[in-house]
């Protein structure tokens, strides 16, 4: 009984940490958003998002096998990270293509619509049932996130006015969506630094054989250091530190639950954008943004 009751406590205590590292992958991913759209004015799309996970790669390579210390081995079933890479390569290329025609606030709301999609493919992937109490507050959040993406603009919505940075950045979010549950279906008890080392690896081949056409064509020593900087947030940061803070979080929550937390994404971006001085968003936006915020306080108190 008294080792019944210890389980019990240590699962609990996981969760509470997933909640936690979901809340601050939430503030780190906000900033991608932001410094993306700096960077993605400066530089090719491709070549940009390869950069990025050629860092993310030698980040993640050093921690797995350096700090953790990590035997290194060729894969078993390679092919799961050929598939989890293409589909996070994909998401990467379709958030930096969006920020050129769109504000960072506007891909933070898209962003927010990942978890209604994710509930779904979690059914079909890992037959994870999500609650009927669950999937009102995903449907609250998102109609927060949708009042966020057509600006506070009834007319807009009434027309479906959707801007193509949106409707391009929709289809990557659509991949992350897949993603998630994935992550649990492919595990096989890999480290999950090495399980993400490999995952960056395969992403970088396929980011790689996509930029490769125009990677000769960039003048380097011309970038802005604010891009570089940038790249530097974005590699180290966002992708590896974030992907083992939605690695931790996957194993102990429900894969709807976990994307849940990028509700608070808007809140982050338009509190970040705003400090960055590039400007407060209209009041009518900031209301959708707590309508997100709210189906994600309601999300957390409910059972899992």
């Amino acid at each position: 009984m008294h080792q019944d009751h210890a389980q019990l406590a240590a699962i609990k205590r996981g969760r509470i940490l997933a909640h936690l590292a979901m809340l601050l992958f939430a503030a780190l991913i906000a900033g991608s958003f932001s410094f993306g759209g700096i960077a993605a004015r400066a530089m090719n799309t491709s070549v940009l998002t390869f950069l990025r996970y050629v860092l993310t790669t030698v980040v993640m390579g050093v921690l797995a096998f350096g700090v953790f210390r990590q035997p290194f081995a060729w894969p078993k079933q390679a092919w799961r990270f050929l598939i989890l890479g293409g589909l996070i390569s994909f998401y990467m290329l379709t958030m930096f293509k969006a920020l050129e025609f769109t504000s960072p606030v506007s891909t933070g709301a898209v962003f927010t619509l990942m978890p209604l999609m994710s509930a779904g493919f979690a059914l079909l992937i890992n037959r994870q049932r999500t609650r009927f109490t669950v999937l009102v507050s995903l449907v609250l959040a998102a109609a927060g996130a949708i009042w966020v993406i057509f600006r506070g603009d009834l007319d807009a919505i009434l027309a479906f006015d959707v801007g193509r940075g949106e409707m391009i950045f929709f289809t990557g979010v659509l991949a992350h969506a897949i993603y998630v549950p994935l992550i649990r279906t492919f595990a096989r008890g890999e480290h999950p630094v090495v399980f993400g080392f490999w995952v960056t690896a395969f992403a970088m081949l396929v980011l790689f054989l996509w930029a490769l056409p125009v990677l000769g064509t960039v003048d380097y020593t011309d970038v802005p250091a604010a891009v570089w900087g940038a790249l530097a947030y974005l590699s180290v940061v966002t992708t590896a530190i974030t992907f083992m803070l939605l690695q931790f979080a996957s194993m102990r929550l429900p894969a709807p639950k976990v994307l849940a937390y990028g509700y608070l994404t808007p809140s982050f971006i338009i509190l970040l954008e705003g400090v960055m001085g590039h400007g407060w968003v209209h009041p009518s936006v900031v209301a959708g943004a707590a309508v997100t915020a709210l189906g994600l306080a309601w999300m957390a108190a409910l059972r899992d």
